[in-house]
């Protein structure tokens, strides 16, 4: 489900700080139910990769499939020469790289990280129509977890915003319910996992 970004930016995250500059283009939300106590983003991060989401859902992986050939065709999915000048790498403090889970740099499919604590992970994706960033955080709930998903979006030029309408309705009605509901679906199963090992 999509949620209001003051619901977002009431959570204490890095990302509010480090992209305050970014345009925050939209926000999700699902809910984790059960799991242990202190669960961090590291326990669901495997649960995010483009890979585990694409063999479990058929339109995710026929979207993405599309994406990537279009971006072959028309030359999309290039790093622009300027891109580690304009990385968000170059922001990170020596803190921040220091206390990263992940180094900060790693390659992610499209993406690269740039920052993972216990409660969020940032990665960034540049290439000939966007700068953006996706950002994923868990906050620990009565009855579970809420694990929330913030997409920036900073313009490289005109072709974002008609980008930007051309995809959102795959985005909105289709990729993210989709990969949402196909993570829920995991948790769901590594909960019930864990319990059956304690029985």
């Amino acid at each position: 489900m999509r949620v209001t970004p003051e619901e977002y930016k009431r959570i204490d995250l890095r990302a509010h700080s480090l992209l305050a500059d970014v345009p925050l283009h939209d926000v999700w939300a699902v809910e984790l139910s059960g799991g242990a106590l202190g669960r961090t983003i590291v326990d669901v991060r495997r649960l995010l990769s483009l890979e585990n989401l694409t063999a479990a859902n058929a339109a995710i992986r026929f979207l993405f499939g599309l994406r990537t050939w279009l971006g072959r065709v028309f030359g999309w999915d290039r790093e622009p020469p300027q891109s580690s000048r304009e990385s968000f790498l170059r922001k990170l403090s020596a803190a921040d790289r220091e206390c990263s889970l992940v180094p900060p740099g790693t390659p992610e499919g499209p993406f690269r990280v740039l920052f993972v604590s216990p409660r969020e992970s940032i990665s960034e994706i540049q290439n000939s129509t966007v700068h953006a960033f996706s950002v994923f955080a868990l906050v620990e709930r009565s009855a579970g977890y809420r694990l929330y998903w913030g997409i920036y979006v900073r313009p490289v030029g005109r072709i974002t915003s008609w980008y930007m309408r051309l995809i959102d309705p795959f985005r909105r009605f289709i990729i993210y319910p989709a990969a949402l509901r196909t993570i829920r679906a995991a948790w769901a199963r590594g909960v019930e996992a864990r319990v059956g090992t304690n029985d």
